[in-house]
């Protein structure tokens, strides 16, 4: 696959990270380093709030409803927003494949029922779209066939009419690989609760080159209730200036988790320990904290947190290098732990209004350069 034209971010092969993202020219605070469209989306099965479902949502383009315009297939009675989204994908394959597996949702756990929504999407994809395909199966990831993915394959098999000819144990397998690498979630947005769910799953080709690090100098941003045709679309806007030659990360989940969270999410769903700069340092201070608890198990000691170590997260000022990144780009709205990057420059000068990737808000920096003080928010 090839790079994006006019791009400020280029593929390059790194060692020990292999495909990745770097700058090819400086990069200014706030430009956009990506806008990728998805190849495929599907539906997430287990919303927990039970006032939203599937139904809330077009299911070509996951654009909240509007109930005067909402247009259904008398099929599969999947909705639509409008004539476009009804026709652009939704085969003869993939409803009659829909309508068989609506009484079978409910005889499955809610995680199966999201895997089983990704291979219909993907096979449906292979039919509409065999190029869009192709390019799904150059993603990285890869597996054999195991009990829960032959029970998935075994589904499939059972409500599909008319399965492509490359329909295989082999290849859902490697599909199913193919989408816990790499797929993005398309948010809803923030909850009172503070929490921002998921509403729908997508492959983004080119942004699922962008590698992680737990401080991240690139932003994703989606803005899926806008109008227009690209509402589904990953923006990657940069956080700060980047220098050419430079790998460009996003970071997989909010950058306020606590080492362990991070470690593990990453373990579970991505195969791999991080070693960024933020995680080495991290690491020290539970190496150090785990001797200290040993030395002094035999004492009565005061158990209270040390001076300089805070409770959120278990920062320490004195120790952590990069603070300055969470005075900066941290949002402080209550419940929100979204990041922070600047609108995109306007005439090559770049903006002094932060955008927040979670609950949107903007906050005016203050002109000078004074990073001691809370910014103003902005009416939206």
């Amino acid at each position: 696959m090839s790079s994006p034209s006019n791009s400020l971010v280029k593929i390059s092969e790194i060692q020990g990270r292999g495909r990745s993202l770097i700058a090819t020219h400086h990069i200014k605070p706030g430009q956009i380093l990506l806008q990728d469209s998805p190849i495929l989306l599907y539906p997430f099965s287990h919303h927990p709030n039970p006032t939203l479902s599937s139904s809330t949502f077009c299911s070509h383009c996951f654009r909240t409803l509007n109930s005067s315009k909402t247009l259904s297939c008398p099929s599969c009675s999947s909705l639509f927003c409008n004539p476009n989204c009804l026709t652009s994908s939704h085969s003869q394959y993939l409803c009659q494949t829909l309508t068989l597996t609506l009484t079978l949702n409910s005889r499955l756990n809610p995680d199966l029922q999201t895997q089983l929504n990704f291979l219909i999407a993907a096979y449906n994809l292979a039919i509409v779209y065999p190029s869009d395909f192709l390019t799904l199966l150059s993603l990285q990831g890869d597996s054999s066939p195991n009990a829960q993915t032959l029970t998935l394959h075994s589904i499939l098999s059972s409500i599909s009419p008319h399965p492509p000819p490359e329909f295989s144990p082999e290849l859902t397998a490697a599909l199913l690989a193919k989408d816990k690498r790499n797929a993005f979630g398309l948010m809803e947005p923030l909850g009172l609760s503070g929490e921002r769910l998921v509403r729908a799953y997508g492959i983004y080709p080119m942004a699922s080159f962008f590698n992680h690090d737990c401080l991240p100098n690139g932003c994703r941003f989606d803005y899926v209730d806008n109008v227009g045709d690209r509402n589904t679309d990953i923006v990657v806007r940069a956080i700060h200036d980047v220098a050419e030659g430079r790998e460009v990360c996003l970071s997989y989940f909010p950058v306020n988790w606590s080492y362990g969270d991070r470690q593990k999410r990453l373990m579970d769903d991505y195969g791999f320990v991080c070693e960024c700069d933020r995680c080495r340092v991290e690491k020290n201070w539970r190496d150090e904290e785990e001797e200290e608890e040993g030395e002094g198990m035999e004492e009565d000691g005061d158990e209270g947190m040390e001076e300089g170590e805070e409770e959120n997260g278990g920062e320490r000022d004195g120790d952590f290098p990069h603070a300055y990144f969470f005075v900066r780009y941290l949002c402080d709205g209550e419940n929100c732990g979204g990041t922070l990057a600047p609108l995109p420059p306007s005439e090559g000068v770049v903006s002094n209004v932060m955008e927040c990737n979670v609950c949107g808000k903007l906050r005016e920096e203050n002109v000078d350069g004074d990073d001691g003080e809370d910014g103003i928010m902005l009416d939206e």
